[in-house]
């Protein structure tokens, strides 16, 4: 637990997976003296307080940030800029903005117009989460040695990127400064993508699955099992991500589409060698993945199994 706390009164402006992990960690670490929070739906609201996670819940963006050290937004990429103009008048001088946004370039066209000169714009996307979502599915450890990728705009002051830089670093993640454009190049590739891909591949297989009796669903291997866990998450959250990530996605998925033709040559020619070496290149990328930390080494990804219970005689 943080012996002083970096703020003392927290603002979040949304309160899912991440805005819920977020409320956790910050009270298990001491991070703030006071935790305030509002939801757009009154059952959401009526939900954290019945948690308990929380020191307030309020009924209004205006209400949550009044006199707030630190704001943050963890709500989908689409509904920021609105929100910030909302709450834009009720911003104490020398406040820290934030987000959560998986989309950093859209997020400073449509956040920064909107705040404020006496307050601080600091843009944050903790690269961290599950497929679940809503008030009940966060929790503190979330962000545990996962990067968060700080993207302040230019001529941002260093004091408060810093500020949050600890912040951040408190509930256990890496921290890391990009430009907003350089974040969306590299997310294009490393997250919004595969989820894209995942999307495609889930949405044919249950096409198929309509004419072979569910088949495909009932006899899906790992492969297929974990792009359903990618496809599942957050249609709100990744319907903005694309819409608003749209060119570097666009870039990538060319670049995807290009690689896709060369395997399709190699596999329609019978071109084991140029397969093999393919599949070994990637085959290194996976295992630096887990060299560096960001995810288990265990066989099977860590998942649990259910003992072979021994028949009777």
């Amino acid at each position: 637990m943080s012996a002083v706390p970096i703020f003392r009164r927290v603002a979040l402006i949304g309160f899912g997976l991440i805005g819920g992990s977020i409320a956790r960690a910050v009270r298990a670490q001491g991070l703030a003296s006071e935790i305030v929070t509002t939801a757009r739906s009154e059952k959401t609201r009526a939900r954290v307080t019945e948690l308990g996670i929380v020191d307030r819940v309020l009924e209004t963006n205006a209400e949550a940030v009044n006199d707030a050290d630190l704001v943050i937004l963890c709500i989908p990429v689409g509904a920021c800029g609105p929100v910030a103009q909302e709450i834009a008048p009720f911003l104490k001088a020398g406040a820290i903005v934030s987000d959560v946004g998986s989309v950093k370039g859209a997020i400073v066209r449509e956040m920064a117009p909107h705040l404020p000169g006496h307050v601080h714009f600091v843009p944050a996307h903790p690269v961290a989460g599950t497929e679940h979502s809503g008030p009940d599915s966060g929790f503190a450890e979330l962000f545990i040695n996962r990067w968060c990728i700080l993207t302040p705009p230019e001529g941002t002051d260093p004091m408060p990127v810093e500020t949050l830089r600890a912040f951040w670093a408190g509930m256990g993640a890496k921290v890391e400064i990009m430009t907003p454009d350089h974040h969306d190049l590299v997310l294009a590739i490393t997250s919004h993508l595969p989820h894209l891909i995942a999307y495609t591949i889930v949405g044919t297989a249950d096409e198929l699955a309509q004419v072979t009796s569910s088949e495909v669903i009932k006899f899906s291997a790992g492969g297929f099992r974990d792009f359903t866990r990618i496809a599942a998450s957050d249609p709100t959250m990744w319907r903005d991500v694309f819409l608003n990530n749209k060119e570097a996605v666009l870039e990538m998925l060319g670049t995807f589409n290009e690689d896709l033709s060369k395997l399709t040559r190699a596999i329609r020619r019978n071109d084991g060698e140029a397969l093999f070496e393919h599949f070994t290149r990637t085959r290194a990328i996976r295992r630096g993945i887990v060299e560096i930390g960001q995810d288990s080494a265990a066989p099977d990804f860590g998942r649990p199994h259910p003992p072979l219970e021994k028949k009777a005689e």
